[in-house]
C-alpha cells in the first residue's frame, strides 16, 4: 500500500482533506466497510479500475460512473468519497486501489475514534500480530490456501468477535481475507500504521478572514505539521472580523497573527500601562 508517485501523493492528500470534511455528519459504522466494498470491486474488475483511473479521461466522466455503478449500493459519504476520489489523477492504476484501502481503514480508525476506541484498536492490531507471528498453525491456518475464506472467517470470528473493539474486527477479517499480496504480518503492520497515524494527528481551527485555496491549505498544513512533528488537519473558519491575516488555535496554544489579534494586544499593552 505504498504510494510512491508523486502525481498519486498529491491527489491521496486532497481525498483525505475531503474525507475529513465528510467525517463529522458521515454513517461511520457503515463507511468502512463500504468503503472496502468499493476496494474488492475495482480489485477484482481490472477494466473497471482502469477506466476510472485513466488520467486521459475526464474526471466528471469518471465520477459519473462510479455514481452510476455504486448509486443506492453504498452510503452517500461513502459514494461522494469515491466519486471525488476517481475524479483525481493518479500516476498508476493499483495507486487509485491503494488509495481506497487507506481511507477505508482510516474510516475505521476514525469509528473507534468517535467511540474512544482508537487507542484499544491499535493495541488490538499490534497484539493479535504478536498472536500470528507466535502461533504458526493458526498463521498457517489464516494465511494459507488450505481453508476456504468461510472457514478463515469462522476462525477470526471465534477468536475475536465480542472480545475486540468492532473496528478492529474489520480489520482483522479484511486483512485475512483479501491480503492484496501481502504477508498476514504485514498487512496487520500497514493496517496499524494508519492506525496510529489517526491517533497522533492534531486538529488545527484556522480562523481567516476570506477562504483558503487548496494551495494555501496544504502549504499550511505542511508548515504546521513541521512544527509540530505530526500530521495536522486544518478546520477552516471564515470570520470576517479577523480583518486580515491567520489565528491559529493547535491543543493549548493560540497563534494569533490577525491585525484584531494585534490591535487587541495593544489595547491591553496601553490598559496595562
Amino acid at each position: 500500500m505504498t504510494i510512491t508517485g508523486a502525481v498519486s501523493r498529491a491527489s491521496l492528500a486532497e481525498a483525505k482533506e475531503r474525507f475529513e470534511a465528510v467525517v463529522p455528519s458521515a454513517d461511520l459504522a457503515a463507511l468502512g466497510g463500504d468503503l472496502f466494498s468499493v476496494l474488492h470491486l475495482i480489485d477484482r474488475e481490472h477494466g473497471l479500475r482502469r477506466a476510472v483511473s485513466d488520467p486521459a479521461r475526464d474526471g466528471a466522466d469518471k465520477a459519473q460512473l462510479a455514481q452510476i455503478l455504486l448509486e443506492g449500493k453504498v452510503s452517500p459519504a461513502a459514494l461522494g468519497l469515491v466519486a471525488d476520489v476517481v475524479r483525481l489523477r493518479w500516476s498508476k492504476p493499483s495507486e487509485l486501489s491503494d488509495a481506497v484501502e487507506v481511507l477505508a481503514v482510516t474510516a475505521e480508525a476514525a469509528r473507534a475514534e468517535a467511540d474512544r476506541q482508537i487507542d484499544d484498536l491499535e493495541d488490538e492490531l499490534f497484539r493479535f500480530s504478536r498472536v500470528v507471528e507466535g502461533e504458526p498453525a493458526l498463521r498457517g491456518a489464516l494465511a494459507g490456501r488450505g481453508l476456504p475464506d468461510d472457514r478463515k472467517l469462522g476462525v477470526v470470528q471465534a477468536l475475536l468477535d465480542g472480545k475486540v473493539t468492532p473496528a478492529a474486527l474489520t480489520l482483522v477479517t479484511e486483512v485475512v481475507l483479501r491480503p492484496r499480496g501481502r504477508s498476514l504480518e504485514g498487512g496487520l503492520a500497514e493496517y496499524g500504521k494508519l492506525v496510529a497515524q489517526r491517533r497522533q494527528r492534531m486538529v488545527a481551527l484556522v480562523r481567516t478572514p476570506t477562504e483558503l485555496s487548496a494551495a494555501q491549505r496544504t502549504r499550511l498544513a505542511a508548515v504546521l505539521a513541521a512544527a509540530y512533528g505530526h500530521e495536522v488537519h486544518l478546520n477552516i473558519e471564515v470570520d470576517s472580523s479577523a480583518i486580515g491575516g491567520l489565528s491559529i488555535e493547535i491543543g493549548d496554544e493560540i497563534i494569533d497573527g490577525t491585525i484584531a489579534g494585534r490591535l487587541d494586544d495593544v489595547r491591553r499593552r496601553l490598559g496595562a500601562g
